[in-house]
């Protein structure tokens, strides 16, 4: 179906989120709490947009609005923009040692002020970490607590047995909030160290042995190629497909 975003018509799927949508058309709308690899949740709500439903107009957030009959999109109108430059307001006081949020900060057009509210403090609680690792299936941490004392953790703040160090939870964090750090053979995170596995190709270190042992656990028909990184995977299939065409010419 056809919807209109910023006087553009752009091409959508039944269902999908309007953010997908207007993504998909290179149509920008600011997120935090979203990431590709989940659904959004609305939690920072930094994507709110005005929908005009023949005539009926709502502020909604993009990541979770099914798009469903044909609308008409503003994604930065003066209510819109006043919206945003609260919300990054009230994240940048609950984590003010973020360098992103310090950014948005300025480029908002927020207050200027020489206080630090949370100075120590990066992350926003948008629970993306929480998804990641629950996705990997360890679920080594979780939100905890209620009201201003909210954080994420690990259990008893401790190091977590089901931890593998994956730090899938650190990659996909938009404030930078969770350490991890790489010395050596050792990467540290969540209180604990994991030693790390070279590749077998090139001798890189790119994953934690335990999370190396976890995969070929969970999927033992590919443990060869979980220790080999990234990039000479790659072109170990690539290879292979050479190897396919020259043997099988036409059947690729």
């Amino acid at each position: 179906m056809k919807i209109v975003v910023d006087g553009q018509e752009i091409t959508a799927e039944y269902g999908e989120s309007l953010l997908e949508a207007a993504r998909r058309a290179g149509i920008s709308i600011p997120t935090l709490c979203y990431h590709e690899a989940f659904k959004g949740e609305g939690r920072c709500r930094l994507c709110m947009v005005e929908v005009d439903q023949g005539g009926r107009k709502s502020m909604v957030a993009a990541c979770t609005y099914p798009i469903r009959e044909e609308i008409e999109v503003a994604t930065s109108t003066p209510v819109i923009d006043k919206i945003r430059r609260n919300i990054i307001m009230l994240l940048y006081k609950r984590a003010s040692g973020s360098l992103l949020l310090q950014k948005l900060y300025h480029e908002y057009g927020c207050p200027e002020t020489s206080l630090q509210e949370n100075p120590e403090e990066r992350c926003i609680l948008c629970n993306i970490c929480v998804k990641a690792c629950e996705e990997v299936g360890t679920s080594a941490i979780s939100l905890i607590m209620r009201g201003t004392e909210k954080r994420v953790a690990t259990p008893y703040d401790g190091a977590a047995d089901v931890c593998i160090g994956c730090g899938a939870c650190a990659r996909v964090c938009p404030t930078g909030a969770i350490e991890m750090v790489e010395e050596n053979e050792l990467r540290s995170i969540w209180h604990k160290d994991f030693e790390l596995q070279a590749c077998d190709h090139c001798g890189k270190y790119y994953a934690t042995k335990a999370e190396i042992a976890y995969l070929a656990e969970k999927h033992p028909e590919f443990e060869q190629s979980q220790k080999l990184c990234e990039t000479c995977r790659k072109r170990e299939l690539a290879s292979k497909f050479m190897e396919y065409n020259t043997n099988y010419p036409g059947r690729a």
